[in-house]
């Protein structure tokens, strides 16, 4: 009896009833298979997975504030050292000589950081309109390129103290340093190498070093002494650490300095924090923001791009603003938050493409260098010194 088929349910009856007629064309001589010509073709969809780690830690935590001003002063010296303090007379005595402190004048400009793309005309309609399998359009790109931007603003934030910023932001590495980590000719750094914002710490700005715990270039594995060392210093020089920064490694020893005190009063906690536009915050009352670790109080966040030795150095940054300032003493002063620009016309173009462009115009601004810091020259931990045998 010759079957016939008007609908879809006559070709599934004919398929898949049991003892159907499809039964009976099944051969094994020759059968089609996902390799034979023409026959397969491999749809990808629109997702596409990315293979990279794009991270922008360090640029959402730095507090951001509008560029109103493109300088600032600040105080260098002490009107009267405090060393041996001064001021106490004598009954009927003569007043002292009138004192004043230092002051200087600092100054900057905002830097333009630029990504450009471009789609072709022809892209553009098979990405959007007809039904190929591609992806690549002007809306993907956005979204892509937007991220790619950030992590080269993060990127330029945690540039290694040996690259000048020329052209691109200033680095946290070079806030965070000081004409003892030049003149120490074992770390290999030339001089000017740590000079920021025009000033010269190689000779008379010395004023503007932070506080560098360096061990001359040689590696040497983090220890509890380094640390409490290293903010002893920081809240010596009058800071406030608002956060510590550093990489995955480095983040991975300080876990393992504090891992079997963990029913005692360990210096590493968990804490709720959030960053926004204004840079890290505590989250009180809410059950929002991210769970993040603490050593003595402090947040510690890691961030893929922070410069190395053989590890990642750890910052410890003071982004707040106790005096109530105009700025915060470490923020990222914008002139220009990113923005998108895009042009679709041709013959501005010169050809038949769409163009985009990101465009960021800032500056990272250090107004309080003695409260910022960081440790350099580490190596591979060794969590064994603590133990006991």
């Amino acid at each position: 009896m010759r079957e016939y088929l008007n609908t879809m349910d006559d070709m599934l009856k004919l398929a898949y009833a049991k003892g159907g007629a499809g039964m009976k064309y099944i051969r094994k001589d020759d059968p089609v298979i996902s390799t034979t010509a023409g026959v397969y073709n491999a749809v990808y969809g629109a997702e596409v997975w990315r293979q990279l780690n794009q991270m922008d830690t360090a640029f959402g935590l730095i507090p951001k504030i509008p560029w109103l001003k493109s300088g600032w002063r600040v105080i260098t010296a002490r009107a009267d050292a405090v060393t041996t303090p001064t001021g106490g007379v004598s009954e009927g005595a003569d007043l002292p000589a009138t004192v004043k402190p230092t002051f200087q004048e600092v100054s900057t400009k905002p830097k333009e950081v630029v990504r450009t793309f471009d789609n072709s005309t022809k892209q553009e309609f098979l990405s959007k309109i007809s039904n190929d399998d591609t992806i690549g359009d002007m809306e993907f790109m956005k979204a892509y390129m937007g991220v790619e931007h950030k992590e080269h603003l993060d990127a330029m934030l945690l540039g290694d103290v040996d690259t000048t910023a020329d052209t691109n932001l200033e680095s946290i590495d070079r806030v965070c340093s000081s004409y003892g980590e030049v003149s120490d000719t074992t770390i290999s750094l030339d001089a000017g190498d740590s000079d920021i914002y025009g000033l010269d710490r190689d000779a008379t700005e010395s004023w503007s070093d932070a506080y560098v715990s360096h061990n001359s270039g040689s590696d040497r594995s983090l220890t509890d002494a380094i640390l409490r060392t290293h903010l002893t210093n920081i809240y010596t020089n009058g800071g406030r650490p608002s956060f510590m920064l550093t990489g995955f490694d480095t983040y991975a020893d300080v876990q393992g300095l504090y891992a079997d005190q963990a029913r005692y009063n360990t210096p590493m906690k968990e804490g709720n924090y959030t960053a926004t536009v204004n840079g890290v915050e505590t989250v009180t009352g809410t059950e929002v923001g991210m769970n993040v670790a603490t050593v003595y109080g402090i947040p510690l966040f890691q961030d893929v791009h922070v410069a190395k030795d053989t590890k990642s150095r750890l910052y410890t940054l003071d982004t707040s603003n106790k005096e109530n300032f105009e700025i915060p003493r470490l923020s990222l002063k914008v002139a220009q938050p990113t923005s998108y620009y895009e042009s679709r016309d041709y013959f501005a173009n010169g050809s038949l493409t769409h163009e985009g462009m990101y465009l960021t115009m800032a500056e990272l601004i250090c107004t309080f260098f003695g409260a910022q810091g960081k440790i350099r020259d580490l190596s591979w931990g060794d969590w064994k010194w603590y133990k006991k045998d």
